[in-house]
């Protein structure tokens, strides 16, 4: 697993319902989308995110999810490599997520 900054989700629900919410991106693929996603993420899948980074400011807050963490740590690394200060990866993804925060979303 690669070492990048990292959010767990208790603390991404208290900053999500803050003042000043991170942008989510959810860089899974559109068909996992059907069983849990956060509202507002931009979606965007991990092989996309190269020819997209034009769509995002370096300078806001992100925070990157996917399934268990690693494609999400991925995209973080590679975020970071290209000049974004402030990423970081959910820590457990969104598994981890309907574990801890809402339990009413599918793990799968």
């Amino acid at each position: 697993m690669l070492n990048v900054p990292s959010i767990d989700p208790i603390t991404l629900k208290a900053e999500l319902d803050g003042p000043n919410p991170p942008i989510v991106i959810d860089v899974r693929e559109p068909e996992e989308l059907e069983y849990s996603f956060l509202p507002d993420a931009v979606e965007i899948p991990l092989h996309d995110l190269p020819l997209r980074l034009g769509e995002l400011d370096p300078s806001s807050n992100f925070v990157v999810i996917c399934r268990v963490g690693g494609r999400s740590a991925q995209a973080t690394d590679y975020l970071l490599q290209h000049g974004f200060q402030q990423v970081r990866n959910l820590t457990g993804g969104m598994n981890a997520w309907a574990r801890q925060v809402d339990p009413s979303m599918a793990e799968y």
